[in-house]
């Protein structure tokens, strides 16, 4: 009786998902239409589930703004009508409400806005999936217990005296028999009773259990350092242990490119955090990934992959890597251009770190850190203010060539900057974009399959689609660089080729990216840019408190 009454408990929890590490929202910045828009989403982590929706209109006035779920799978063709989010008052621009999730997987919150400007749409991807399991609180489950044991003796009697007492006349007494049959009626009911509730026991255990095989399970993935031609070499295989010869095609032979790379790989070294590599590993086959290892110094590092399945899936790859010193003999090998790597000092040791040509020094709110080129980024903020988790925040950044003139950065891979956000240690992990938290290629994704009438997903032969993928990859690394970055900015939708110029972002000195930190704890942010064709990154640090209970 007490699993039963807990199945529909349960079913009412939420909170998570598995697109980043630890963060678990998706905030998106975005022009709709005539409209500035923020949006945030906080999935469930059980599913079904309602997300937690919330639109702030920055610029334009806002009527009516609804949302409404749309699963990769039924498309545009098999969603639901939209809710409406409502106003919040005393907030103006801003809307909140909730958005039931149904399906498991690729999932998107597709945003209406009715306004003066004009009516405009757009779509945010998100990856909801069941990822929690809770134990029922004793208190509950006591009173639970408490609550089925009288329902069993309530209906064991009523049912006796439905034989007996309910057929007697006014000043009638029970006969020897009468009570007989009263007694054998509820023996009777016991036993129904018993083998109904013994019925719902093993149904609860096996619902539970098909719900546990069911769970969320990430991706995982053996990482190392091998030789090639006297070079060291990155490698990432993908573990299929376990895996049906389906779900491994269908998996890894579906991935698509994001910013025109099939994979993003970070490497971090703990415990201090003092150097970070964005490398993006070339697919050799459908579990093989590999690239040039920069030159990093030894040290145990933690990795984090990002991937995009074919449906908008988007995944990230978690691992432990061991660097070893590298052979005084041994000349590193020369990575790609788009590929780079910084030493800066530990976490809490400003300064302490021998200078070099890969070598920043870390910054705080409020202060700059200078790149390798003498360029340098000033984060807006306070140094000393702590910031507070769950609390949406513009992370704002001032770029300025080295004669502390205005710097104008140059898209790398397709966007003006990219923010890598973790905790110290390495719970929280995201990559963050000035569009947001979200992946670009999950947001075509769901682009195209909105524009696709079929009512259900036209899954692509993977070892075609596997193939068709490496060519454009190839054709994309043989491009120019300045034709290449147009290419992949037009194709997210932010390059318009008639007029010449970027749409969607702003071409300014100054790089934003929306974030709100899951929880508290000591942060650092690599922030990436671009400048005179030399990818250059930098480091902040920042504390960030937990929010305070009243």
């Amino acid at each position: 009786m007490k699993k039963i009454l807990y199945l529909f408990l349960l079913l009412l929890q939420s909170t998570a998902s598995y697109a980043h590490v630890g963060s678990a929202g998706v905030q998106m910045q975005a022009q709709a239409g005539a409209y500035k828009v923020l949006v945030s989403v906080t999935p469930p982590d059980v599913i079904p589930g309602t997300a937690q929706v919330t639109v702030f209109i920055e610029y334009g006035e806002a009527r009516k703004v609804s949302v409404r779920p749309i699963y990769f799978y039924s498309g545009d063709k098999g969603a639901p009508t939209a809710d409406p989010l409502l106003p919040v008052p005393g907030q103006k621009g801003q809307f909140q409400g909730a958005v039931w999730l149904m399906e498991p997987g690729s999932s998107s919150a597709q945003i209406s806005i009715e306004g003066v400007q004009g009516d405009a749409e757009l779509i945010i991807p998100v990856v909801a999936v069941s990822t929690a399991e809770r134990d029922m609180p004793k208190g509950l489950g006591i009173g639970l217990s408490i609550f089925g044991l009288l329902l069993f003796l309530l209906m064991i009697t009523t049912i006796g005296a439905s034989v007996s007492d309910g057929l007697l006349k006014p000043g009638q007494s029970l006969t020897a028999a009468q009570k007989r049959k009263r007694w054998i009626n509820m023996g009777i009911a016991t036993a129904v009773c018993s083998l109904i509730l013994y019925g719902g026991s093993s149904w609860w255990d096996s619902w539970a259990a098909e719900y546990k095989q069911w769970l969320y399970k990430p991706l995982s993935a053996k990482t190392a350092i091998i030789e090639a031609d006297s070079q060291r070499v990155f490698q990432l295989k993908i573990d299929t242990t376990n895996w049906d010869h389906r779900k491994k095609r269908s998996t890894l032979s579906t991935l698509i490119p994001d910013h025109g790379k099939i994979m993003h790989t970070f490497l971090v070294r703990m415990p201090g955090l003092d150097a970070f590599a964005h490398v993006h590993p070339d697919r050799k086959d459908s579990l093989t990934f590999e690239a040039a290892l920069p030159d990093l110094p030894a040290g145990k590092y933690l990795v984090y992959s990002d991937i995009v399945q074919y449906s908008g899936f988007a995944e990230t790859i978690v691992d432990t890597l061991v660097i070893q010193a590298k052979p005084a003999a041994q000349v590193a090998k020369a990575i790609s251009e788009d590929d780079t790597y910084i030493i800066t000092d530990p976490l809490d040791t400003p300064g302490r770190v021998p200078m070099g040509e890969n070598v920043v020094i870390c910054g705080k709110p409020g202060t700059k850190t200078v790149f390798k080129d003498g360029s340098y980024a000033i984060w807006e903020g306070k140094p000393d203010k702590a910031l507070e988790a769950g609390k949406p925040y513009q992370l704002n950044f001032e770029i300025y060539n080295p004669d502390n003139s205005p710097c104008f950065p140059e898209p790398y891979l397709g966007m003006l900057g990219h923010a890598v956000v973790m905790r110290s240690d390495g719970s929280v992990y995201v990559h963050l974009h000035p569009s947001g938290s979200y992946s670009m290629a999950a947001e075509q994704s769901f682009e195209n399959r909105i524009s696709d009438t079929a009512h259900v997903a036209k899954w692509p032969k993977p070892d075609v689609f596997r193939d068709s993928i490496d060519r454009h990859l190839a054709h994309l690394k043989a491009m120019p660089t300045v034709d290449r970055e147009i290419f992949l900015m037009q194709e997210m939708g932010m390059y318009n080729v008639t007029e010449g110029g970027m749409t969607g972002m702003e071409h300014g000195t100054r790089i934003s990216f929306p974030y709100a930190f899951p929880k508290g704890g000591q942060y650092r942010i690599f922030l990436q840019i671009k400048r005179n064709e030399k990818v250059l990154t930098g480091a902040f640090d920042v504390r960030v408190n937990d929010p305070v209970t009243l």
